[in-house]
């Protein structure tokens, strides 16, 4: 790293939303570009800069600033420019002038400490000098902490965000506790903050770090589905991260019950910890879902006989019994549950209630988890269906970090009938959102394969819903002829039901390829890709999905994006690239986001169509790269969006993903890597998981007896949830 001083003469361009500039140095011997985040950098300052000398192929020999230091200007000239660039509001040229002209080099001290001295200057009236006050204040509040923050690591975008919610004493704020940043800042990790702390000399047993870690152990548990923890394991998690005794974590834990951050709740197998939000989700779902089930309908059940007569002559179709039975009692209950595998006919029976219910005068609202569920569902219904962020207007309120839903009980959803499709997807804090906004009289019909894996979110809602009893559930079990017919179809029946699939049969589209190496394993699966099952099947490489059990590994999806990115898009003089932490991005490579970002803007490239919001999951295009700006242009289906370079780490390579993150979508073709990996992920619904996401054909690539020993292993990992019992304890208080 190279350090360089001098006068910020010409902002050549600026990025007002991340600080990102480019700008005109002058030394005392030299003039030379400068491009990095230089948040609050303007003209007129003298800056301190920290990088390295690159060559831009088109802009020449520039400095890459990675850090910077404002030195504020003291002479006459240099204060007039940097007061009249627009820095400070209520000063433009000629008022700059005005304040050196009769403050001289003392400008910038009046102003800080003496404002009120400004009203000498005429057309400066009392009012105005406070503001100028204010927003010089503000402005080298803003790039103390930008500087400050800098040396760890902590993006622009995030120093924004601390500066809004602790204005111009955050430094010193910090300094003095710095885990109020994982407290309260959302993209600022426990880690992060204890590694500022040990920086700063903070004690291990310090009050705030040992309630920070007790909190970032509880939360970083939700990631594993739990809404709860019993109290006896999250006292043993969080005194192994804190290196700190148990008695010393549980004073915290009940300090922090005290300060209802936890709930604290007596059960027969102990005293359970719930963060606050899951404890009030799980219980006014219960509450919510009971209400809801216990509005019935009177239904005249010939007549809907005859209806559904007419919409089977209109469709061309026969519905079975079951199909029937499930139509019905979307007429007569005002909740439903309707579960079952592939090939059962869940899409038919849809498609046959939503007719019936325009049929009756009623609006239908269709609404799935992810992009990808909802585009499948418009797709095989015929009429839209949004996300169900989407449908309740997600957002952030004035910036502030706790997401923010605009259809809510106050302004529910316009529905007389709300689907909701891949239930199995659905958190139990996603739920209650929802549910908050389904109005009285209005019915849900939950769709969803209850045998695949659980929401990657907390909570298990789908099984807990059917397996109280409280809503009455359609269980298909029937393969319908024309499904019996793909061995995706049967082989997924047989694996959720133990049963070891039947491949590589004539004209099937279900294959194994016995390659015991995973090393041969992920060659073999980067040559499919690559020209195997395109020149085979006619198809392209994008039209094939390899998903993996793991990350890690040979045949984890780490490794296998590095293949197939070396096969599929190899680095070539003129493509642009950009190296984040372990992956390198080029133009043309599939990625996938992979955590909800509701801030992220889009626009529509055929409609034009504004938005924000790119959801855990999406899977998109790199279309560009421009290393003077330093973006990244992806394409999500139609939506264009652009992220900054220190916002790259919501993106990863997508050509293989793992089965949990392909929830919700389907595949023409789907290769599945089976090779050891840690036993909570050789299981029967994972495997199940992978097949159903193909919709013309499946590879299994591995070992045979890995094969066996997932459709053998039928445990699922263990959830601390209790939705299950507030549903049977509502239902047995009403």
């Amino acid at each position: 790293m190279q350090t360089v001083s001098g006068e910020i003469k010409t902002v050549i361009f600026e990025n007002a939303d991340n600080g990102y500039k480019v700008v005109e140095i002058e030394t005392e011997d030299d003039l030379f570009v400068a491009v990095g985040y230089m948040h609050g950098a303007a003209e007129g300052e003298t800056v301190k800069l920290t990088g390295k000398w690159v060559s831009h192929h088109t802009y020449g020999e520039q400095f890459a600033v990675e850090m910077y230091e404002k030195q504020m200007p003291t002479s006459k000239a240099s204060i007039v420019k940097y007061l009249g660039s627009g820095i400070i509001k209520g000063v433009r040229a000629a008022t700059a002038q005005k304040i050196v002209d009769a403050f001289g080099e003392d400008a910038l001290t009046v102003i800080e400490k003496e404002p009120l001295r400004l009203t000498q200057i005429r057309g400066i009236s009392a009012e105005k000098a406070m503001a100028i006050n204010l927003s010089y204040i503000t402005q080298i509040g803003a790039s103390s902490l930008m500087i400050f923050l800098q040396q760890y690591d902590i993006s622009v975008k995030l120093c924004a965000k601390i500066y809004k919610r602790f204005g111009g004493g955050a430094v010193e704020l910090i300094k003095s506790n710095p885990y109020i940043l994982c407290d309260e800042i959302e993209g600022i990790g426990f880690k992060t903050a204890d590694k500022m702390a040990i920086s700063m000399g903070i004690n291990a047993d310090d009050a705030n770090r040992i309630r920070s870690g007790v909190l970032y152990t509880h939360l970083n548990n939700t990631l594993f589905g739990h809404t709860y923890l019993p109290r006896e394991i999250l006292a043993k998690l969080a005194s192994d991260l804190l290196g700190v005794s148990i008695p010393v974590v549980n004073e915290a834990i009940s300090s922090l019950t005290v300060q209802r951050r936890f709930i604290s709740e007596d059960s027969p197998d102990g005293e359970r910890i719930y963060y606050f939000t899951h404890y009030h989700a799980e219980k006014y779902c219960a509450r919510r879902i009971n209400e809801i089930t216990a509005n019935r309908y009177e239904i005249d059940e010939n007549e809907i006989m005859r209806e559904i007569g007419i919409i089977e002559a209109h469709r061309g179709i026969k519905l079975a019994h079951m199909q029937k039975t499930a139509v019905q009692s979307a007429m007569e209950n005002s909740a439903l549950v309707i579960t079952g595998g592939p090939g059962t006919g869940k899409t038919t029976i849809i498609n046959t209630i939503i007719d019936i219910m325009h049929a009756n005068g009623l609006k239908v609202v269709l609404t799935a988890p992810t992009g990808r569920a909802a585009k499948r569902m418009s797709q095989v219904c015929g009429k839209e269906a949004k996300t169900i962020h989407r449908l309740l207007e997600a957002g952030y309120s004035d910036g502030e970090s706790d997401l923010m839903f605009q259809v809510d009980e106050s302004n529910p959803i316009e529905a007389d009938v709300i689907i909701v499709d891949e239930m199995s997807m659905v958190d139990i804090l996603l739920m209650s959102a929802l549910l908050r906004a389904i109005a009285a009289g209005t019915r849900i019909i939950m769709v969803g394969d209850v045998d695949q894996l659980p929401s990657v979110g907390a909570g298990d809602v789908l099984r807990h819903i059917i397996e109280s009893g409280v809503v009455p559930v359609i269980r298909l079990t029937e393969i319908f002829r024309q499904a019996e017919e793909s061995m995706i179809v049967v082989n997924a029946h047989k694996i959720n039901g133990g049963e070891y699939p039947v491949c590589n049969s004539e004209n099937t589209d279900f294959f194994y390829a016995n390659l015991p190496s995973a090393t041969d394993g992920a060659e073999y699966i980067t040559s499919l890709c690559l020209d195997k099952l395109p020149q085979k099947y006619g198809i392209s490489s994008a039209d094939i999905q390899v998903l993996s059990p793991s990350k890690k590994g040979i045949a984890g999806v780490i490794n296998l994006n590095t293949l197939l990115q070396q096969a599929l898009n190899p680095a070539e003089d003129g493509k642009p690239e950009k190296s984040n932490g372990n992956v390198t991005f080029r133009v043309g490579d599939r990625v996938m986001q992979t955590k909800n970002n509701y801030d992220l803007q889009w626009y529509d490239v055929k409609t034009l169509e504004e938005g924000t919001g790119v959801f855990n999951g999406d899977v998109g295009y790199i279309q560009d790269i421009n290393q003077m700006l330093k973006t990244v242009a992806v394409v999500f289906e139609d939506r264009r969006v652009t992220y900054n370079f220190k916002d790259l780490d919501e993106l990863d390579l997508a050509y293989a993903a793992t089965v949990h993150k392909s929830q919700g979508s389907e595949f023409p073709v789907v290769i599945v890597p089976v090779y050891d990996a840690p036993y909570m992920l050789v299981s029967r619904n994972l495997l199940y998981t992978a097949v159903t996401r193909a919709k013309n054909l499946v590879v299994l690539v591995g070992r045979e007896d890995i094969i066996r020993k997932m459709v053998d292993n039928n445990r699922t990992v263990m959830r601390y949830s209790s939705l299950k019992e507030k549903l049977t304890e509502v239902n047995a208080d009403a």
